[in-house]
């Protein structure tokens, strides 16, 4: 198996802040990262949900990913991203298997991750994100 758990569940919205205080209400969330990604034109705030995490991501710019997925679609899900121990590997199988890729190669993602997108054409019609968590120092050197 490929797949270790879900990293995240990615959500579009227009106000990142007005998203984030809506969690705070409804769900007593507190935001655990966030982060621009300025490659991607996004800011994200990650709300840990036991190992996972939701994903509320809003653009930063009108050519990014996540500004042309809410003036089409509006606010709503945009992508699971799953956890892999290798993200290279990860898209290899995926393509494979049928999948059309969107990122060739992996890349840097947030969090010190390393992650691909696959196109949701190819794959049942969802947008993935394959997540590498980036590797622990060694107990004790951290910082030496």
């Amino acid at each position: 198996m490929i797949l270790t758990e879900i990293d995240h569940v990615a959500i579009a919205v227009n106000d990142l802040d007005a998203a984030v205080a809506y969690y705070s209400e409804a769900f007593g969330a507190e935001v655990a990262h966030r982060e621009v990604v300025d490659s991607d034109g996004v800011e994200e705030a990650l709300i840990k949900v036991a190992d996972s995490y939701i994903q509320l991501t809003a653009a930063t710019r009108p050519d990014s990913p996540i500004a042309k997925f809410l003036e089409r679609r509006g606010e709503g899900l945009h992508h699971v991203g799953y956890r892999v121990d290798d993200c290279a590997a990860a898209l290899e199988a995926m393509i494979d298997a049928g999948a059309v890729p969107i990122d060739t190669a992996p890349r840097p993602g947030s969090r010190g991750t390393t992650v691909a997108f696959v196109h949701p054409k190819g794959n049942l019609g969802t947008l993935v994100e394959l997540v590498e968590e980036p590797e622990a120092e060694p107990a004790g050197e951290a910082g030496a």
